[in-house]
């Protein structure tokens, strides 16, 4: 039995204070509390949480009398950290994940690859200025955030869909899922590249 892969971060900055504690391998006893003052963010972060399998706790007491930039894109950053050290060295693993996510209907597709190289390109095509108190602007930062400090590549695309909190939640569900299947264990110690090193 592999041992589960985890990691807690702290990130203190003069902006904001973020615990996150995350454990990628605990799909049967799944434990997923947010708070980053938020409160759509929260919503985006536990579908991401619960349909990756994953156990996350994250707390983000932020510069929210400013506005909710700083709390989202750190946030964003210090679960990429978090990710990057609960995976260690990609080995082993199946690398690439993909997947189809719908939500009525609004559809998403998210491509990932556990690459070592930190790119993200997103597209949720939303239309609204707000979801709750979250600029629709931060969501795709958010995950590009996430994304440079993860040190992983990522497609995210909103395929059709009319209600941005559909078009949002659906997006997540789908990098939920593609980055399950690229976090899969394959039962070898290979690294999965050419190179010999991601």
């Amino acid at each position: 039995m592999d041992a589960p892969r985890t990691a807690t971060i702290k990130r203190k900055t003069n902006e904001t204070d973020i615990k996150i504690s995350l454990n990628l391998d605990d799909k049967l006893n799944q434990k997923i509390d947010i708070n980053t003052g938020i409160g759509f963010l929260d919503h985006m972060l536990h579908a991401l949480a619960k349909h990756g399998g994953w156990s996350l706790s994250v707390s983000c007491k932020g510069d929210l009398w400013i506005d909710d930039h700083h709390s989202a894109e750190d946030t964003g950053i210090a679960l990429g950290m978090a990710f990057k050290e609960a995976l260690g060295v990609p080995r082993g693993i199946k690398r690439f994940g993909s997947a189809h996510c719908p939500l009525d209907e609004a559809l998403s597709r998210a491509v990932v690859d556990i690459s070592g190289r930190p790119f993200a390109d997103v597209n949720l095509d939303l239309k609204r200025e707000m979801i709750g108190q979250l600029s629709t602007e931060m969501i795709p930062h958010v995950l590009e955030s996430f994304a440079g400090a993860a040190g992983i590549t990522l497609h995210v695309d909103v395929l059709k869909g009319k209600n941005d909190h559909h078009k949002a939640e659906s997006a997540f569900k789908a990098l939920a899922v593609a980055i399950r299947e690229a976090t899969t264990r394959t039962g070898t110690n290979d690294i999965p590249s050419t190179k010999g090193v991601l």
